[in-house]
């Protein structure tokens, strides 16, 4: 597992042992490290975050999830088992498709909930909502990839963690559009019009820097983001 610095305060943790790169993400507080996301289960990634995080000299001290999809929350019940007093936190819209309801909302797109899930036992000591922290995170909407995903703005150095609302993998997309090398994204995707549109706020916060779960960090992204919009908009969204 690849460790790469992103801004001041996070660590990207990225398992580049499958058919594509799977970030997850320690972020450095006073009290100790927020892991965002928890990658997908393959090739003892758990015993990787956990081994970076004894290395990095800080205890995991809270895990937030951005979205329930299985290359997502992978290894959440290992490192909840490993830290079992860190805070776990999601919305309660992800708890409700973790936990089997598919069905959607009044005023969602009605298009079938898409991706890989898998069954955990952890459960949220707390669900978050659009303008609650998380450490120094702030907690965004970004409905689209699912409907209750959510993204994290550092509001120190002004990092965003998108999730899947976007992937930088052969190329920046909003996550509803496919690159040639990378489909999956796309294929787990709910609604890419939703997507785009939240592609659109997430731009709207000008985050000096744009972290996501596939690929690499982007530096000073408001323009990628701007192109990756574009071109879903070219896809009819």
């Amino acid at each position: 597992m690849r460790t790469t610095s992103v801004g001041q305060h996070t660590y990207q943790l990225t398992q580049s042992a499958i058919l594509f790169p799977v970030n997850c993400f320690l972020v450095r507080e006073d009290d100790g490290f927020t892991l965002i996301d928890t990658s997908i289960n393959l090739f003892g990634t758990d015993k990787a975050i956990l081994a970076a995080a004894q290395r990095l000299g800080t205890p995991i001290v809270r895990i937030a999830l951005t979205h329930v999809h299985g290359d997502h929350i992978g290894n959440l019940d290992a490192i909840h088992t490993a830290f079992p007093n860190a805070e776990v936190s999601f919305t309660a819209r992800e708890l409700r498709i973790l936990d089997g309801d598919r069905k959607l909302d009044a005023g969602e797109s009605q298009k079938p909930i898409r991706g890989s899930f898998i069954k955990v036992k952890t459960r949220p000591d707390r669900t978050i909502a659009p303008g609650d922290r998380v450490g120094s995170l702030t907690v965004y909407a970004a409905p689209g990839h699912t409907p209750g995903q959510v993204a994290f703005l550092d509001e120190r150095d002004q990092t965003l963690i998108a999730g899947d609302a976007l992937s930088t993998y052969g190329g920046i997309a909003v996550c509803g559009v496919a690159r040639p090398i990378f489909p999956f994204v796309k294929m787990g995707t709910w609604d890419l019009t939703t997507a785009t549109k939240t592609a659109r706020a997430l731009r709207d916060l000008h985050p000096a820097r744009l972290a996501v779960g596939h690929g690499r960090a982007l530096e000073q992204p408001d323009a990628a983001m701007a192109h990756a919009i574009a071109e879903a908009e070219r896809h009819g969204a």
